[in-house]
């Protein structure tokens, strides 16, 4: 059969990986390839398309890494593992350059994600669908306003989630296996955050909610060893709020740190909040700031 010849040939995109250091301020940076180390890469000086005596594209066969290629966008986008950093389950993609807006694709292995400091909007409920492997989330100082429900409902193996300095006013049902639950420095109020949107989370052991506009405290698991819920406008608490107020024998022996600092409440006006603590929260015990 004679051979036909390509009327052109695409190039593949660079297959260099980006490189990445921590700088001096202590955050990551991340270098992509530069035009000349992608020509370089380019399919025809690596061999991996084969020609005839006449010019002549010759068919190829399967190459051998075609299940591994890396995830990809929307079309018209580089594949992530182009923008970002990807080591064996852990994808970085911190400070990307052209910005980042929306959730990268990942690949399906995908256990840890840190896509701090992005500006990224919004979580929509088909961005972590396919990537039930998570374990961890890290979201930190992007602009997402918007979680779509069930966003996170199918992250059946996610223990941390860390979305912090972010422009959240509400959340969206949490993992039932978090350990760790991040959103410090949003602004959170208590209606957007429903009643037991925690106390369900049977193994959630650290919660930060500082900085935010809460005016009450939510309801807390049993399992939490640390809540911070500084800086916030929390006017009052009661009996129930840490502690059984018909219970005068329970101990709450798991609970080791309360922040309760910069809020308006005067603690020393709830002195039964804190009797089954073992030791007093952190914050205003009087009428002075």
């Amino acid at each position: 059969m004679p051979v036909r010849r390509a009327d052109s040939i695409q190039v593949l995109p660079c297959r260099r990986s980006a490189q990445m250091w921590v700088s001096r301020s202590g955050r990551s940076q991340i270098a992509h390839p530069s035009a000349d180390q992608c020509e370089q890469d380019s399919p025809q000086s690596s061999g991996l398309f084969e020609y005839d005596a006449d010019g002549a594209l010759l068919p190829a066969d399967s190459p051998a890494d075609a299940g591994n290629s890396p995830a990809t966008g929307d079309g018209g986008e580089l594949p992530t593992c182009l923008l970002c950093v990807c080591l064996t389950g852990s994808v970085y993609c911190e400070e990307v350059v052209p910005e980042m807006t929306t959730v990268p694709a990942l690949p399906k292995e995908t256990a840890y994600l840190y896509a701090r400091y992005n500006k990224i909007k919004k979580i929509s409920a088909k961005d972590f669908a396919d990537i039930v492997t998570l374990r961890r989330i890290d979201l930190t100082g992007n602009i997402i306003s918007e979680i779509e429900d069930g966003a996170f409902s199918k992250l059946t193996l996610l223990e941390e989630l860390t979305l912090a300095e972010n422009n959240l006013v509400k959340l969206p049902m949490l993992p039932a296996k978090l350990i760790s639950f991040n959103a410090n420095h949003n602004r959170l109020k208590t209606k957007g955050v429903k009643a037991n949107a925690f106390k369900k989370l049977t193994r959630l052991t650290y919660l930060y909610l500082g900085n935010n506009e809460l005016e009450a405290v939510p309801q807390l698991p049993e399992s939490l060893r640390i809540v911070h819920l500084q800086n916030n406008n929390i006017t009052s608490i009661n009996d129930e709020t840490f502690c059984k107020g018909n219970n005068t024998y329970y101990i709450r022996p798991n609970m080791n740190e309360i922040r309760m600092d910069g809020n308006p409440v005067i603690l020393a006006k709830y002195p039964n909040s804190f009797t089954c603590l073992q030791s007093l929260p952190i914050g205003r015990y009087s009428g002075t700031a």
